[in-house]
């Protein structure tokens, strides 16, 4: 029989018929599907006729679909839903993978194809988008080692390989860290924690067959931390937090990330490169690691300001309580609420109950039709997990895109939060509409309730699923996010300013028991309190920013977690925060290289997303029709057809400074 997935799916859609998909059906897929891609590639690589952006580029662009297929779903399956067999496989897959990668952009008779073409460009009459995806792939080619040759090229390939291996066991090893520790707790371990904190503690224990427990899943022990009264099981809890990736044994990080950067260091030196920052930047928004230095900077220093004078409050509010000494990280969230409550008279406790999952779902979707004519209707498929929901996505009454949001933390999935494209927007070589997921980590409950913090995040992915959805391009290379790195994150962050509107609030934060609509005095605490603590988070992010960047500015170093340290030492990191990413638990930047050299990005795209937004307040208000058709026109719809700075000039008309962000989060003089 023909393995289900390298099948034609007779399915809804065309989506993974999951109910009928094995574990075992994988392996055997992927083995196929690689043959079948590297046969087509030869097929366009050994063409007898001249080369042509049509039988060159194009036919590039026709290889690879069975293994777009397998690839798309075995990886949306991987990260959300792991177990033994998954794991298992992602080890023997990833070298092969890049081994696979390597071969093709390797293949000379391919890359001269390529260069050809591209060399013959000013004569072509292509198309804008058909200009920017020769430039993209021709880059790409050269970027990968294709211009190397002999033993250079050979150790390229050894080096991805290697690198590959290298990320997915650092994922694993996280993964394993985080799903092993947990701490069973007693009813008195539990006194004084609001009810909430207490429903998602038995939640997390029942997952396990215990009692309450705290778990290192994030919407767990963030809680916890920041209401437990119990300053020891505090400490004992951020302690294994902490400790993540860093336990000793064979899942222990530490190696993985050194080895790592010298990898990183010996293949930007193989291209030609001083170091891996200097290779990885050259086509991000920044360009050059001194730009992103001085942007981080801009920032760090009112933010650490604001942190230190935050710290001495919260140093006091402990010595109060009778306990000697300095304030440590186990203790500024708890103190930081305790304030939080007495400066703005606002209790996390009193305001989750208005943050209904459900009603977060309806309220980011409803913001959608407004500014853009979506609508969703549930829909009864098979999906890989049963707390996986699928919607499809309308507009004009046409189908342009399929939803499916998998909202709750188990220990079967990573940490973290997400979206992906089991499937990207394209016309050529034929129309495919996206299918997008947001994957999230929010404790389970009846009904399940957020944070303010997690229904940010939510916002957060489904402004990432909007790039995917309102994508419009001829070409899946530069479809949805597959732009810079530094501007991914513009539509993501935008679209958070939206949970914040009064509007949205007033309409959507309604109480679970009640159904009433959050009281005005409430409302008005908690954006007042909105940039409460933001020396804090601002710290602890540019903090990692920061490691990052010097991780790969210069020389590997020897011993990460000692470059870390100084790192940390230069800056003058407040005692009592850490890093947000502590190294061996940094996946952003060592489970792949999306984000090496690359966190930075969040705050450079907060740069342009305070700017837009305040585009937005400029005009006619939040859902000012114009705006929003300018957003989708140039920034949504675009990807990566055309460069990222010229898309936000035509949105905007000029480039932001940092100071809409300062303002934004607080911390502007």
């Amino acid at each position: 029989m023909t393995n289900i997935l390298l099948a034609e799916w007779d399915t809804p859609f065309g989506l993974a018929p999951f109910d009928r998909i094995s574990d075992d059906d994988f392996a055997p897929a992927f083995e196929a599907a690689m043959a079948e891609d590297l046969a087509e590639v030869e097929k366009v690589a050994n063409s007898t006729e001249p080369p042509t952006f049509e039988n060159t580029i194009e036919g590039m662009m026709r290889t690879g679909a069975a293994l777009d297929q397998v690839a798309g779903t075995f990886y949306s399956v991987a990260g959300a839903d792991s177990n033994d067999a998954r794991e298992a496989l992602m080890r023997d897959i990833a070298p092969k993978l890049s081994a696979h990668s390597s071969a093709i952009y390797s293949n000379q008779a391919l890359f001269q194809r390529i260069q050809t073409v591209w060399e013959a460009r000013e004569t072509l009459d292509l198309t804008s988008e058909q200009a920017r995806v020769l430039m993209l792939m021709h880059r790409n080619f050269v970027r990968a080692g294709a211009a190397l040759d002999g033993d250079d090229g050979a150790r390229m390939t050894a080096v991805k390989g290697r690198l590959a291996e290298l990320g997915t066991a650092f994922t694993q090893n996280l993964l394993a860290d985080e799903r092993s520790w947990f701490m069973e707790l007693s009813e008195a371990d539990m006194e004084g924690l609001p009810g909430f904190v207490i429903s998602a503690l038995r939640g997390a224990g029942e997952e396990r067959d215990l009692g309450p427990c705290v778990t290192l899943s994030r919407s767990v022990i963030t809680p916890f931390l920041q209401f437990s009264p119990r300053r020891d099981l505090r400490q004992k809890a951020f302690a294994a937090w902490a400790a993540r990736g860093a336990n000793g044994g064979k899942t222990d990080n530490r190696d993985i990330a050194a080895e790592t950067l010298k990898l990183r260091q010996e293949r930007a030196e193989l291209l030609g490169y001083a170091d891996f920052a200097s290779f990885k930047l050259e086509t991000e928004m920044a360009g050059d690691a001194g730009s992103v230095r001085d942007l981080l900077m801009q920032v760090w220093t009112p933010a650490k300001a604001a942190a230190l004078a935050d710290q001495s409050v919260l140093e006091e509010m402990l010595h109060a309580d009778g306990i000697e000494g300095p304030l440590e990280p186990w203790d500024w969230r708890y103190y930081a609420e305790k304030r939080r409550q007495a400066e703005h008279d606002l209790d996390e406790g009193a305001v989750k109950p208005y943050f209904q999952l459900e009603k977060m779902i309806e309220a980011a979707f409803a913001c959608s039709e407004r500014l853009f004519g979506l609508s969703f209707a549930p829909l009864d498929v098979p999906l890989y997990h049963p707390d996986c929901r699928a919607w499809e996505v309308k507009r004009d009454g046409e189908t342009v895109a399929v939803f499916i949001g998998d909202y709750f933390a188990r220990g079967s999935k990573r940490s973290g939060a997400w979206c992906s494209a089991m499937r990207a927007q394209r016309k050529f070589p034929d129309v495919q509409i996206p299918i997008v997921v947001n994957v999230c980590n929010f404790a389970k409950g009846n009904p399940a309730l957020l944070s303010y913090d997690d229904a940010r995040t939510l916002f957060h992915e489904f402004g990432h699923a909007l790039h995917q959805m309102l994508s419009d391009v001829t070409y899946e290379m530069v479809s949805g996010t597959s732009v810079a790195r530094d501007f991914v994150e513009l539509p993501s962050q935008l679209y958070e300013h939206w949970l914040e509107v009064p509007e949205v609030l007033s309409t959507y934060a309604t109480h679970y028991e009640t159904g009433e609509a959050m009281p005005q005095d409430l409302l008005d605490k908690v954006l007042a309190a909105a940039t409460y603590d933001m020396g804090f988070q601002t710290v602890e992010y540019v903090a990692s920013a920061m490691v990052d960047l010097e991780f790969h500015s210069g020389p590997a170093p020897a011993d990460p977690m000692q470059k870390q340290a100084e790192v940390l030492e230069n800056m003058g990191l407040p005692r009592a925060i850490v890093m947000r990413h502590a190294t061996p638990q940094f996946a952003h930047v060592f489970a792949g290289d999306g984000y090496s050299s690359g966190y930075y990005s969040y705050m450079w795209s907060e740069v342009m997303d305070a700017d837009a937004f305040a585009a937005f307040e400029e005009a006619g208000g939040a859902f000012d029709a114009q705006m929003a058709e300018r957003l989708e026109e140039f920034i949504l719809s675009k990807g990566g057809s055309v460069e990222a700075e010229v898309l936000y000039t035509k949105f905007r008309g000029r480039m932001p400074g940092v100071d809409a962000l300062l303002k934004g989060r607080g911390l502007a003089a």
